[in-house]
């Protein structure tokens, strides 16, 4: 098939047209299926039109260690820049939804897996700090095979400064919606992906720390249909909803409002009150 006039379904197999796929923000007219989105069509389908301020656009990563497996890390690099345009698998920024201002970072998986490196942990870290110091809310919409293995303890160490940022922004009562794509597990499921005060997962999205497979021959057991998926997540209180990607918008434009209409609680005497979740 001739790339970008038509395209497979991965769910059901037909045949779609390339540009009508796209218009339904590569979901399946006919069984539902969300096909993965690039980068900039899931920013655009959730922020406001010209409304995003990018914040650390500057930032490359490096190859401090000298990683080198079959490929030097260095060349896949290279090699994932020039395929997708981008710098490293994030972005991060200030942007408008519905008119709500909210600090945004959208991980696609589209460069190396979504892996999480240094510089994906910065950006994810910027819109924490950002949301802090707009005093706005934070939403994090994740795609990831999880910590980059090219950058070693590096990429580790993303884990805890993203969840450090991320509970100075608890601790001012600001609130943090995280949404996850299909796939979101690993170092990114580990940590600030699963820690958000409303959990939306989108259908049939395969969300843990480790694969199935990987499961399967560690315990040597037959995991249960659908281990992993969203709706199993769901079923068993991992997550807080399933939202269909062309509700997502909508959905989490209402969850804001209801968060920041939340009242400050009354100071107890003799003690210190707190600032209602969401709060002006």
């Amino acid at each position: 098939m001739p790339a970008g006039v038509w395209n497979k379904c991965e769910g059901c197999n037909e045949i779609l047209v390339d540009t009508e796929l796209k218009a339904n923000l590569g979901v399946c007219p006919r069984c539902n299926y969300h096909h993965s989105q690039t980068l900039h069509e899931r920013l655009a389908s959730l922020v406001d039109d010209g409304s995003f301020a990018e914040l650390g656009a500057n930032l490359e990563p490096v190859d401090p260690l000298g990683f080198k497996d079959s490929k030097k890390y260095k060349d896949r690099l290279k090699a994932s820049r020039k395929k997708t345009g981008l710098t490293d698998a994030a972005t991060a920024g200030l942007a408008k939804l519905e008119g709500r201002k909210v600090a945004i970072g959208v991980i696609a998986f589209e460069f190396m897996g979504g892996s999480m490196g240094s510089v994906v942990g910065e950006r994810v870290t910027r819109v924490f700090e950002a949301a802090l110091a707009e005093r706005c809310p934070a939403v994090i919409s994740s795609a990831s095979g999880g910590a980059r293995m090219q950058e070693g303890i590096l990429s580790l160490m993303q884990m805890a400064k993203t969840v450090g940022a991320l509970r100075r922004l608890r601790d001012a009562a600001l609130p943090y919606i995280s949404l996850l794509h299909h796939p979101t597990t690993g170092g990114v499921a580990a940590s600030f992906a699963m820690l958000g005060d409303v959990i939306i997962a989108e259908p049939k999205a395969l969300v843990g720390f480790a694969g199935p497979r990987v499961i399967e021959q560690t315990i040597r057991q037959t995991l249960p249909e659908g281990f992993q998926r969203s709706e199993f997540l769901l079923e068993h209180g991992m997550i807080d909803m399933i939202v269909p990607r062309k509700e997502l918008r909508a959905r989490i434009s209402l969850l804001l409002r209801a968060l920041a209409a939340r009242e400050r609680p009354e100071k107890a005497p003799g003690r210190t009150g707190g600032r209602a979740l969401g709060a002006e």
